[in-house]
């Protein structure tokens, strides 16, 4: 099992890939709307916020559902987000 310390630098790492993909892609081209554009920016760093601190108080006596329902619900946020984003692009 993987540290604390490097599940919460891999979680930060997927968050920013996606700012910073999105920035890339409203940088250039004109189809996307900013405002849009920066609620699903706010959005991604309030999701990210949430599971850097659900980390920190991991959940006693259930350690591994714990664990996997983080996993789950970082991966379901990551696919409603980018979804978000295919519709404003």
């Amino acid at each position: 099992m993987t540290s604390r310390r490097k599940l919460k630098k891999n979680v930060q790492g997927v968050f920013d890939s996606l700012v910073s993909e999105f920035l890339y892609v409203a940088a250039n081209t004109t189809k996307a709307d900013n405002e849009s554009l920066k609620a699903l920016i706010d959005k991604i760093l309030k999701a990210n916020n949430e599971y850097i601190t659900r980390i920190s108080h991991t959940e006693p006596g259930n350690v591994k559902g714990f664990y996997k329902k983080l996993h789950t619900d970082i991966k379901k946020d990551v696919n409603d987000i980018v979804d978000e984003f295919k519709k404003l692009a």
